[in-house]
């Protein structure tokens, strides 16, 4: 009982960690190399990794997706998509995907003169199932080295830490106030009538041996 509910937890905080490393921002200082079109499918399980903007997208088989290519300063590549969120989840409300692809469009540098840019994203990038974070912002920064600070992720974990370790200590007291009493009471109950019915066994063994024949 006690493995289960280690296992429980576990996979609740592990599922829920990784929901909220998906949907929080986060932000990459890069070099835009290239920004394409293509056409992408999303008929399979990863069309839960794309953007949703309205109802036309659920029955759709494939459409064009917008790309922006990008090296990161120790020169690994990342590719982003750049569609609009609307009003669905995460809520980004970003609907400025053509404008955002002009702004990566002309910030393209080359090696031997780089331009870096801070982009804004949400998701993940897998190489194997062809999944990419969704670009929301680009702004320009004076190096490689020049990363916001990323004041919104920080100051939501900090607030749901807050939030949870408030819930946990209510918890604990209801708990202490309401439920260790009842099974205080529940377990003195018991052994009051384990006590009982023992004294009663007792009784009725003695008074048994009173039958038996003595030597």
């Amino acid at each position: 009982m006690v493995i289960a509910k280690w296992v429980f937890w576990i996979v609740f905080w592990a599922v829920f960690g990784a929901f909220l490393h998906y949907s929080l921002p986060q932000y990459d200082v890069v070099r835009i190399v290239s920004t394409f079109e293509k056409r992408q499918d999303i008929d399979d399980w990863t069309r839960i990794f794309w953007s949703n903007p309205n109802d036309l997208a659920n029955t759709l088989r494939n459409r064009d997706v917008q790309f922006i290519q990008g090296v990161h300063p120790n020169g690994r590549a990342i590719v982003y998509r750049n569609e609009d969120t609307g009003w669905s989840w995460p809520p980004y409300f970003k609907f400025d995907t053509a404008n955002l692809y002009t702004e990566a469009s002309d910030s393209i540098s080359t090696r031997t003169d780089p331009q870096w840019v801070a982009i804004m994203h949400y998701g993940w990038r897998n190489e194997f199932f062809s999944i990419f974070p969704n670009a929301v912002s680009i702004k320009a920064v004076d190096g490689p080295d020049d990363k916001p600070f990323n004041w919104f992720t920080y100051g939501f974990l900090i607030m749901l830490a807050g939030l949870v370790a408030y819930l946990w200590r209510c918890w604990i007291r209801f708990k202490q106030r309401r439920i260790d009493p009842v099974l205080e009471n529940m377990e003195d109950s018991i052994t009051s009538a384990g006590d009982a019915f023992s004294s009663r066994r007792h009784r009725l063994q003695r008074w048994l041996d009173t039958w038996k024949s003595k030597k």
